[in-house]
């Protein structure tokens, strides 16, 4: 009996297009689903004749591909890959391989890599990125888990995933247990910040200088040749052309209420845990929790009061300030980004590959973007770079486009436009620079009504003294602890 390279559980659009992906490279892939008429369907329609073999049970599907087995899962996440690696677990042998490839959160995956080693399997938690059409074409893999595991599937990924100028594949071996799941779960994070900042680019546009969605696809068309070139400028510049069926722009039609699948939120919920400001992407996830209060909104706008629009003198000349400002802000949100990373990785004892990230997602993922390609020589230059701004190329580029930036937010505050994303970065970006900022008074507070103590700039860092501000409390103090 031929039996397969790899399998592939899970038919929906991303896992069939991975299976077609690999089976174009010149592998040959079992394929099984849950709902069996789907897997009849497939190897009927799309993969008729290609070398895909349908199998209708688990124990068949396992018993058809190669030991050591590789199995990819592509399910919904959270207990339905819990109840699948429990229905294949019986049928495994020593070494077998399983792939959890849907939008896992790290931790699922920091469980699961540790259950099955101790069973005798091995298992990976990646990330894909790249939507249907990556999935097909190439996307971005970002696979963690069991380091034993990656030469057993490494010939595979690198070969479907997709590939930079010079040919290296957007795929690499990430780092241990969840490390693989946290670098996607930072990476859709970057994508909200991103979406968010063209977004706020738009609006300005719009409300500001008066721009149709044609001339705004304009300008994204013109950005798209310079620093900002990227997917998601190159889809929005294509998005505002787009007619309905009245011949109007068809982004005007739509509802401006957002919806999200959660794992902009893990990414922000997760800073907080690690105490690293990621505020940029913070507000981001917000904007879309405020988007989706239209009914609230409009009553709103019938209430509260706001000033009214003063257009800028010179359009062309603030349009060029907004591209400065998206320039700068999207720095902070990379900067952010990789800060969190660096943070997660001291906790977990992962080592990540920055540079090696900021590779991966160059091509093949919805973040792709030339800019990637300067962070990747930055984290070559020093590995341990503490903050993206740091990098000579970054603080360049934040300098050259600084006066722009605060033209921009100070106009977009003077006429009542929200920007959360670009001014979050602007005070990131200043909060950052600032040698001493007022958290003296801070500490000062919570030692006057919870004795919580504080350092002083006079003496070594980590001895703490309580002061007794009213004359009436004892010298007592509370603990110290971290949040």
């Amino acid at each position: 009996m031929h039996r397969s390279d790899i399998g592939l559980i899970g038919l929906a659009v991303m896992g069939e297009n991975l299976v077609m992906n690999m089976e174009s490279k010149g592998f040959s892939v079992s394929v099984y689903n849950r709902s069996t008429d789907r897997v009849k369907r497939f190897v009927e329609g799309r993969g008729k004749g290609k070398n895909i073999i349908g199998t209708y049970s688990i124990e068949e599907f396992v018993d058809s591909l190669k030991t050591p087995r590789k199995i990819m899962m592509m399910v919904k996440a959270g207990s339905p890959v819990d109840n699948l690696i429990e229905q294949l677990i019986p049928f495994l042998s020593k070494g077998d391989v399983l792939i959890d490839g849907g939008n896992s959160h790290y931790l699922d995956s920091i469980r699961r890599t540790k259950y099955l080693e101790e069973k005798g399997f091995y298992f990976i938690g990646t990330g894909v990125s790249g939507g249907e059409e990556g999935a097909l074409t190439g996307p971005s893999i970002m696979p963690g888990g069991s380091q034993a595991a990656w030469p057993l599937v490494k010939p595979i990924f690198q070969a479907i995933a997709a590939r930079v100028e010079d040919g290296s594949p957007c795929c690499d071996w990430v780092g241990e247990d969840g490390a693989g799941h946290f670098v996607k779960m930072v990476h859709n994070g970057i994508e909200y910040g991103d979406m968010q900042l063209i977004c706020e680019s738009y609006h300005l546009m719009k409300d500001l200088l008066g721009y149709d969605a044609y001339t705004i696809s304009g300008v994204f068309h013109e950005w798209n040749q310079g620093e900002l070139n990227s997917y998601l400028i190159e889809i929005t510049r294509d998005i505002m052309g787009v007619k309905d069926e009245n011949g109007k722009p068809l982004v005007d039609s739509i509802l401006d209420a957002a919806g999200q699948k959660g794992t902009g939120k893990w990414t922000v919920v997760e800073a907080l845990d690690q105490g690293v400001p990621l505020t940029l992407i913070g507000e981001a996830v917000f904007a879309r929790s405020l988007s989706a209060m239209k009914e609230e909104r409009v009553n709103a706008s019938r209430v509260l009061a706001g000033p009214s629009i003063t257009a800028p003198h010179d359009p062309k000349v603030f349009c060029e300030a907004i591209r400065k400002a998206l320039y700068a802000s999207k720095i902070v949100s990379y900067a952010q980004g990789f800060a969190l990373m660096r943070a997660a990785a001291k906790n977990y004892g992962w080592h990540l590959n920055y540079g090696g990230i900021a590779l991966m997602w160059r091509g093949g993922c919805i973040i792709r973007s030339i800019f990637l390609g300067k962070i990747k020589e930055a984290f070559d230059e020093n590995p341990d770079l503490e903050n993206l701004m740091l990098d000579s190329f970054f603080k360049e580029a934040l300098e050259k486009a600084q006066d722009s930036w605060r033209e921009v937010v100070a106009q977009a505050v003077l006429n009542g436009i929200p920007v959360p994303a670009m001014s979050s970065a602007l005070s990131y970006y200043d909060g950052y620079r600032t040698a001493r900022l007022p958290a003296n008074l801070l500490q000062a507070q919570r030692d006057f009504f919870g004795a919580h103590t504080f350092e002083r700039v006079d003496r070594p860092r980590g001895e703490f003294f309580h002061h007794n501000w009213t004359g009436r409390g004892g010298n007592t103090s509370a603990s110290t602890y971290n949040a």
